[in-house]
């Protein structure tokens, strides 16, 4: 599976939840598949969904599901160690692990060779890393958001994305949306 089928599959979960989107393909694929108002889509933030989607669940009492890739934690590994030693119960950061860039052009990241993320978030302090293989996003998910327990997903799938049209939403209706969301 790719990033986007994996999306389609959880898109009924994360209807009810609060989401924090990565920039680029992983916020377009989303959108075009399921646009919510609870969906917050970084248009210009590279390696900040993780960092903005706990401040939002250490704010506040609803799920908060960042929405991450393996390039985007990489460029912000700081992440993992606030996210370590802070997480609430409230908070899940599923990161979409595809050894890839998807967004420059599928470029190979470090995941993909020697660099395992799950380990890094348990060396970070993360107490609750959960390992998933594509097929089993869905199930692994739910249980997550059930447990109420902060949990890092790392979710190993293909490279690839799928076309979608870029979001012509003005950032502001979409943070002001988002904002209306997390206040109801």
């Amino acid at each position: 599976m790719i990033r986007s089928e994996i999306l389609k599959e959880i898109a009924p979960i994360l209807r009810d939840q609060l989401v924090v989107c990565n920039i680029g393909i992983p916020s377009q694929e989303l959108h075009a598949i399921d646009d919510q108002p609870t969906n917050f889509y970084m248009l210009g933030t590279m390696g900040l969904a993780s960092s903005i989607g706990l401040g939002l669940a250490l704010a506040q009492d609803k799920t908060v599901i960042s929405i991450d890739g393996d390039g985007s934690v990489l460029t912000n590994l700081g992440t993992l160690p606030t996210i370590g030693n802070n997480i609430p119960k409230n908070y899940i950061l599923m990161i979409i692990d595809n050894g890839s860039y998807g967004s420059t052009g599928d470029q190979p990241t470090y995941t993909g060779l020697k660099t395992d993320l799950a380990g890094m978030a348990r060396a970070a302090g993360c107490d609750n890393v959960v390992e998933v293989m594509d097929k089993d996003t869905g199930a692994a998910l739910q249980q997550a958001i059930d447990a109420q327990v902060g949990t890092v997903m790392i979710v190993k799938c293909d490279s690839g994305n799928a076309k979608m049209p870029v979001i012509t939403m003005d950032p502001v209706v979409i943070r002001d949306r988002f904002m209306t969301a997390v206040a109801s």
